[in-house]
């Protein structure tokens, strides 16, 4: 185990636990590093770390993180995939501590206070909270909680197995991943910038087109990563991308070099990246392709990596199939070492 300060331990009786143990290695390769030795599986994450052992049909569990709420995020999202992957089939899962019933710690409502558009497709949506200082740290993204209209919000809670317990049927939640822009504590403010994607099923882009000051929704997180800690960085992805690469970028210490790329439609969606850190910003504009088709992201990170040294942090954020394609090449081409490297599926194109 890692020597970490905050540490659980639990046991899960599957049905299938080789199949789970499987399911687990391949769900997490994306998100972690992932090691397995038999009947063991280790999965290690920027918050913390996961064991996992099979003993006949049981699971045993140990978890190590740095920090309470990484112990109580890493505990979640374990017993979701979990429970996910038994499927039908039955599972018990029991935590030595069992966490309390009761409302989620990392929740907070959260109102609007603004919306504007700040290019022809991103549209900033400016919120205030109680504790606004609780999402400064620990991540830059969070879970933004859409309650249906014209209903009171019934917000999630925490059950004993370490599940997150959510409102069903008329009173269900829109549930989508966003990032922090910034967070103003003298303000207590937050903005979240919102990509106006066109199609059915964009919730998140419809409540931001809609939104209005005193419109309430809630906030779970900060998770998700971090601002990266290296002397250099390459950060590149395209419009989804754009908040979190610009807020890694304001929060860099200045003596930081950045390499960064970005993928935009055209000039009029290229938006300001301030920084105290050396930047060296190049755009790529599609001019009409669709997002996701070119590869744009891919071919200069490769082009990048020719001339840099192997210190240097790669983060990237773009379509799944292409950041497939990136993590694929810096593990097996280049040989980047793990804990440098940051790259994320942040959507998925139709076919």
């Amino acid at each position: 185990m890692m020597a970490e300060g905050f540490t659980a331990s639990g046991v899960a009786i599957a049905v299938d636990p080789i199949r789970i143990l499987d399911e687990l290695c391949t769900h997490f390769v994306e998100h972690s590093t992932v090691k397995r030795d038999g009947d063991q599986v280790s999965l290690e994450m920027t918050i913390g770390k996961a064991e996992i052992r099979q003993e006949g049909r049981k699971l045993a569990i140990e978890l190590s993180c740095k920090s309470a709420r990484a112990l109580q995020n890493v505990r979640s999202v374990l017993a979701e995939h979990l429970f996910q992957f038994a499927g039908e089939d039955a599972l018990e899962l029991a935590w030595s501590d069992a966490p309390k019933a009761d409302r989620l710690p990392d929740l907070r409502e959260i109102r609007v206070v603004g919306a504007r558009n700040i290019s022809p497709h991103m549209r900033r949506v400016t919120i205030a909270c109680e504790d606004t200082r609780h999402f400064a740290h620990g991540g830059l993204h969070f879970r933004l909680l859409i309650p249906p209209k014209g209903r009171t919000p019934i917000w999630p809670k925490l059950r004993s197995d370490g599940r997150i317990e959510w409102a069903k049927d008329e009173d269900a939640l829109t549930v989508r991943i966003y990032t922090f822009r910034s967070v103003d504590l003298e303000r207590g403010e937050i903005d979240i910038d919102f990509v106006l994607h066109e199609g059915e099923n964009m919730p998140g882009t419809e409540w931001a087109v809609n939104a209005t000051p005193g419109d309430i929704a809630g906030a779970l997180g900060p998770g998700g990563g971090g601002v990266p800690d290296a002397a250099a960085m390459i950060l590149a992805g395209d419009e989804a991308a754009l908040p979190a690469i610009s807020r890694i970028a304001a929060e860099v210490p200045a003596e930081t070099h950045l390499r960064i790329f970005l993928e935009v439609d055209g000039p009029a969606e290229e938006l300001p990246v301030p920084s105290a850190a050396t930047v060296d910003l190049t755009w790529m504009h599609r001019n009409g392709a669709p997002a996701g088709t070119m590869g744009l992201i891919e071919s200069a990170i490769k082009t990048a990596l020719s001339n840099a040294d192997a210190d240097t942090f790669v983060w990237a954020g773009c379509e799944r199939s292409e950041a497939k394609r990136i993590r694929d090449f810096l593990k097996t081409e280049r040989g980047h070492d793990r804990h440098k490297m940051s790259i994320g599926a942040y959507w998925e194109r139709s076919i």
